[in-house]
């Protein structure tokens, strides 16, 4: 097992919880050669993440952890936060959860809410299950460290230390402020997504042939379970409510400019969309870079993909992100390479040089 630098957190780690946050946090944790104790309701999850080599699940005569890590659905947060102070008197707690305003309600009061320090890691799968869980599903992405005002210092210090053993990068918000930004950047993104799908369930055939890429980006996030998000949206309604008051004004703005042709407003509101995107945070959190997209044709084959990949390897050229698209037009898919600006046309060049269909 890997020799861990030393730090604050020594002890065992407690976490309620095996789904894939809970089963990927204890693999990272293991990794890191602290000894892990899994707690789940779900006895089928229990035996999988313990399998995984997530933890080994509570009997009763494991020592008492020193950070316990709450990991369970949203609308259970609070209670079982509050259980896990009681329960260990000198553990400090964090929780795991996407809202963290409702939780903090429940808890501020406890007398012991100073050994809480509530956090949300930016990282998951569609999947809840502790079957995809992965030791480096954290590695590189941001996690939210939401200390209130009695938290102690030595209860955020842990909680920043459980952050650093994952690779995570921790990022340090207030809890109201917190839930107002994963409504901006995670909850109404996915409503919004779920309302243009489902003007396509009931879309007649034809229509759907037509679709490409760009439906496909702006429903992905639609297609996952909305069991989570029927707890997730209840609990941070009011930042919620708040932004779909916003974007209802902007689909009013929108809805006048096209019924009257108004060619300035309309493009006053699609600037505003590019200036969103280009507001996004780069690779790493750094600035944004120029980047572009090369398309190139590959054949509906065995070993074509990789093929790409190993020119594009040749070529020396970075590829920022990855899209795959079928092509209705010829026998094969058409893969969308992002790369810097300034390295498309060297990108270009080498692959044709290979004999590969592309075009920008």
């Amino acid at each position: 097992m890997p020799e861990r630098p030393a730090g604050q957190l020594t002890g065992p780690v407690r976490i309620v919880g095996a789904g894939l946050l809970g089963a990927s946090i204890g693999l990272a944790l293991r990794a890191r050669g602290l000894d892990v104790q899994l707690e789940d309701l779900n006895p089928d999850n229990l035996r999988t993440a313990s399998g995984l080599g997530a933890g080994v699940p509570v009997t009763g005569d494991e020592p008492e952890p020193q950070l316990v890590v709450v990991a369970v659905p949203p609308d259970h947060l609070g209670d079982v936060i509050v259980a896990a102070l009681e329960a260990h008197p000198a553990a400090v707690v964090t929780d795991v959860g996407s809202v963290k305003s409702g939780p903090l309600a429940t808890v501020a009061s406890h007398v012991a809410a100073d050994r809480y320090c509530g956090s949300h890691p930016m990282a998951g799968t569609q999947h809840s299950g502790p079957l995809t869980a992965t030791p480096t599903l954290f590695e590189g992405r941001p996690w939210a460290i939401t200390p209130h005002t009695s938290t102690s210092g030595a209860a955020r210090g842990l909680v920043e230390e459980l952050v650093a053993l994952t690779g995570a990068m921790p990022l340090a918000f207030d809890p109201d402020d917190h839930d107002r930004a994963v409504a901006r950047t995670s909850h109404v993104p996915h409503l919004m997504s779920a309302l243009v799908a489902g003007r396509l369930a009931e879309a007649p055939e034809g229509h759907l042939s037509l679709s490409g890429p760009g439906v496909r980006d702006v429903t992905r996030v639609a297609g996952t379970d909305p069991g989570m998000w029927l707890q997730i949206v209840p609990a941070n309604a009011p930042a919620i409510l708040e932004l779909l008051g916003q974007i209802r004004s902007d689909l009013d703005l929108l809805e006048a400019a096209i019924r009257s042709d108004d060619r300035e407003a309309l493009e006053g509101v699609l600037a505003n969309g590019v200036a969103g995107t280009r507001a996004i945070p780069g690779k790493h959190g750094g600035p944004v870079r120029p980047m572009a997209s090369v398309f190139v044709h590959v054949p509906d084959h065995p070993g074509e993909l990789a093929r790409l990949f190993v020119d594009v390897g040749e070529a020396g050229v970075n590829v920022e992100d990855v899209r795959i698209d079928h092509d209705p037009a010829r026998a094969g898919g058409q893969v969308e390479l992002v790369v810097e600006v300034a390295r498309v046309e060297v990108l270009v060049a080498a692959l044709e040089a290979r004999g590969w269909a592309v075009h920008q």
